[in-house]
């Protein structure tokens, strides 16, 4: 790894962590979509400070380029955070669906009483 590229991966990792602290103290990101962002910060300023590691971990996989460690780890990321994205937005799905129902039974109940109503008012 030469000096710059090791010198922008612990500024790029050092960004991504900042970015995700920032955004969780503005409260526009919650713990647990972090969790998987600061995984990743945390691995890559991790090999961005000791380059070695990569090859450490991807000899011991037995993985013969490290580069390809580092896009299967970013895919595996990334999948499990569309994956949390989805199950949540199902959960979402599903009570948006009750709360229409509850609705649409509400408003009948209350065009029900206003009929009642305006009939008995009429008397």
């Amino acid at each position: 790894m030469t000096p710059t590229s090791h010198i922008f991966a612990v500024a790029a990792a050092l960004a991504i962590l900042l970015v995700v602290v920032e955004m969780l103290r503005h409260r526009r990101l919650r713990e647990r979509h972090a969790l998987w962002w600061l995984l990743a910060g945390t691995l890559a300023l991790i090999v961005g400070i000791f380059p070695g590691t990569l090859e450490w971990a991807a000899n011991v996989i037995g993985i013969e380029v490290p580069i390809n460690l580092v896009f299967f780890v970013s895919i595996a990321i990334l999948f499990l955070v569309c994956l949390q994205h989805s199950s949540e937005l199902t959960k979402l799905e599903s009570k948006t669906r009750r709360l229409a129902e509850e609705t649409a039974m509400q408003d009948l109940r209350i065009r029900e009483l206003e009929r009642r109503l305006a009939g008995h008012s009429g008397d």
